[in-house]
């Protein structure tokens, strides 16, 4: 069968990567792609926004099933769109994309459907906003309501902190800002849990834990993701009793009271205090880096799964995974998440025999005249699985140190609250 993979990431290589190993896969195309992707792939150069040539080139080229893997196209309608031509895809419709993309969206399901999330409020300009700030406790979570590439988030301890963070969003710092939300600030440890659903059914698809900040200790400035690592330390048969009791199972019903069923990844940011799970955000799609996290730890055909879920019949397949842990560690152009540089050379790239449990995922690569270049910030994911995290971190630092590229940073402690 063909298969068109839609983004340009470390996550949408994972996924060609994982498809690749399926029998029943014939060919793959990746719209637009990356280097990585290119030599497993065809890479194919439309422009994400462009509904129409996707649609034109899936269906002049017969592709069986369209995968999407960033947010914005979901949110966007670009599932409804296809569907509409009769092409199958897997990913969640506009509606039900609106758990990513309307922070406030979330909050009000929240709120309908008593799902444990922090204490917040909703603001449409800066005024009350920062009246209503006066009298909170700090720190307090101040968060852009639409997309921002992970990073529309801002923890503030201050007063002076927190006009920062209300000005820079209402003057569009991550797109236009019609509303800003303001939330609790929550004490306990993060988890990132995900479900894969076919509109009816759901099973659970792994845990992972990821590293937003870009310093190390996880200090400096909101980032989409330094490292991760799978499973998270959290993880247990009776916390994920909860978390799919008080949280997923009422964020479903509430889509179907909506008139809408949700098919595709869905990923639960949680924090997790005194052993309760609160909601902080959903996305709609798998995290990255934690997708490349937890792909290589599948057992099962990735395509087998994902068919199925076209097909409505995800009841009928048993997700086997291998019982190792996996971490990743993101090599970034220096200045990331601020000013940094594109189109420099990453030699060595070739040079670097991977063992059958290490994997380098691409995220912000291009191929030209047969040299890799960066094209972003988050440039290369170097993922080893085994079955311990200090084994896995010590040799993906050690891939890194083999590429030697001088223009990139990466921090050394991803996973260190399951390492150190």
């Amino acid at each position: 069968m063909k298969v068109a993979v839609i983004g340009s990431g470390g996550r949408e290589h994972a996924i060609c990567k994982s498809l690749k190993k399926s029998s029943k896969v014939d060919k793959i195309y990746c719209i637009p792609g990356n280097a990585g992707t290119d030599s497993i792939s065809k890479n194919i150069k439309i422009d994400l926004k462009d509904f129409k040539k996707i649609k034109d080139f899936v269906l002049l080229n017969k592709i069986d099933i369209v995968l999407i893997g960033p947010e914005k196209p979901l949110v966007d309608g670009i599932v409804d769109y296809l569907e509409s031509y009769n092409i199958k895809v897997f990913g969640p419709n506009k509606i039900a994309s609106q758990l990513e993309g309307s922070k406030t969206f979330t909050k009000n399901l929240c709120k309908k459907y008593e799902i444990p999330t922090a204490k917040f409020g909703i603001f449409e300009n800066s005024g009350d906003a920062l009246n209503f700030l006066k009298d909170c406790d700090l720190p307090t979570v101040i968060k852009a309501d639409g997309l921002a590439a992970g990073k529309g988030v801002y923890i503030c301890n201050n007063k002076e902190e927190y006009i920062i963070a209300v000005n820079e969003i209402f003057d569009g710092k991550f797109g236009k800002a019609e509303k800003i939300l303001v939330e609790e600030f929550l004490e306990g440890e993060e988890m990132s849990f995900f479900i894969i659903c076919d509109g009816e059914n759901y099973k659970n698809f792994g845990t992972a834990q990821d590293h937003k900040r870009v310093l190390e200790g996880d200090k400096g400035k909101n980032t989409g993701g330094m490292g991760a690592y799978s499973p998270s330390r959290l993880e247990s048969v009776e916390l994920n009793e909860k978390i799919l009791n008080r949280i997923i199972n009422p964020t479903l019903k509430g889509l179907k009271e909506l008139n809408t069923t949700f098919k595709g990844f869905l990923y639960a940011g949680l924090m997790i205090v005194n052993d309760e799970p609160y909601l902080i955000e959903y996305n709609v799609r798998m995290g990255d880096p934690e997708c490349q996290t937890i792909l290589p730890k599948l057992e099962s055909d990735f395509f087998e799964i994902i068919l199925a879920c076209v097909k409505k019949d995800l009841k009928s397949i048993d997700i086997k995974w291998y019982k190792d842990k996996c971490l990743c560690i993101v090599l970034c152009a220096k200045g990331y998440p601020e000013i940094y540089k594109k189109n420099i050379e990453i030699e060595n790239l070739n040079e670097v025999n991977l063992e059958s449990n290490e994997f380098i995922f691409h995220a912000g690569t291009f191929k030209k005249n047969n040299q890799i270049l960066s094209n972003g910030g988050r440039v290369l994911n170097f993922v080893v699985r085994s079955d311990n995290f200090q084994f896995s971190r010590n040799a993906a630092i050690k891939l890194i140190n083999k590429i030697d590229w001088k223009d990139g940073f990466y921090r050394k402690d991803i996973g260190y609250k399951v390492i150190d």
